[in-house]
């Protein structure tokens, strides 16, 4: 994968005109948060993520590509796993090879450019694993720089793409905090996840949701008081990551950790 990070703290504040925090996450009220919710829609698609439940298997990212047209073998992918390692000495190192596609199968941390960093096991004082994925948000600043409407999102929340309409200009991929769009290496047009839009909307679970083995992934609609997502987001701590950017993301966290960028 490339460096998302560094690339987008640039070209988002340049295109916001401001410099803004980057503190990752914060832990947040949900009553809060929909409580100007006003449309009228029955649905409104969101995703939890439990942090603890991950073991950076890479069964998601394969069943992502296997499912989403992305070539296997491409260094994208729509949704991908974050290796975090913090050492004793307080150094912190990140990677995520591949996308984590096929597992984290060497303790050694990819620093890219070929380059890795060898950590011994008694050297770390915590590790964990993080999936990342489009956060579908309720303010989405690749909508709203889209200058031929190709990105739009649906009356049920979840942004899309349409491939006929990109122009390939790349706005989104800039304006985007999260860093989780790129250039379909076949169609050469605007990629990111969309929730599996073509398998939810007939009732089924996303890829990635199916297969998770520990159940690390749920999927569930925010407007159902009896949604087993809902009641989660709604009665424990959840994390968002950038909350002040102000685009109200709809992946909720659960075990979240300030290293988290």
């Amino acid at each position: 994968m490339i460096n998302r990070r560094d690339f987008l703290k640039n070209t988002v504040k340049g295109i916001a005109g401001i410099t803004l925090s980057l503190s990752a996450i914060e832990i947040i009220d949900p009553q809060k948060i929909f409580a100007d919710k006003t449309d009228k829609s029955k649905v409104r698609w969101v995703f939890l993520v439990d942090t603890y439940k991950c073991v950076g298997c890479g069964f998601c990212v394969k069943a992502c590509k296997q499912e989403n047209e992305i070539p296997y073998d491409a260094n994208v992918t729509r949704t991908w796993v974050e290796r975090y390692v913090i050492t004793k000495d307080g150094k912190f190192f990140a990677d995520t090879p591949k996308g984590a596609r096929d597992g984290f199968i060497t303790g050694k941390i990819d620093l890219g450019q070929g380059k890795f960093q060898d950590i011994k096991k008694e050297d770390i004082d915590k590790a964990f694993f993080v999936p990342k994925l489009c956060n579908q948000c309720e303010n989405p600043p690749c909508v709203q720089v889209c200058p031929v409407g190709a990105t739009y999102q649906a009356p049920d929340g979840v942004v899309l793409v349409d491939r006929k309409w990109c122009i390939g200009c790349g706005y989104c991929i800039m304006g985007c905090p999260y860093g989780v769009r790129f250039f379909h290496p076949v169609y050469h047009t605007a990629e990111k996840c969309n929730f599996c839009y073509h398998r939810i909307t007939k009732g089924l679970k996303t890829a990635c949701v199916q297969a998770c083995p520990f159940g690390a992934r749920q999927i569930g609609n925010i407007k159902d008081p009896n949604d087993p997502v809902t009641k989660i987001i709604m009665t424990e701590r959840v994390g968002i990551l950038k909350e002040e950017y102000g685009t109200k993301p709809q992946v909720y966290y659960i075990g979240l950790d300030k290293e988290v960028k």
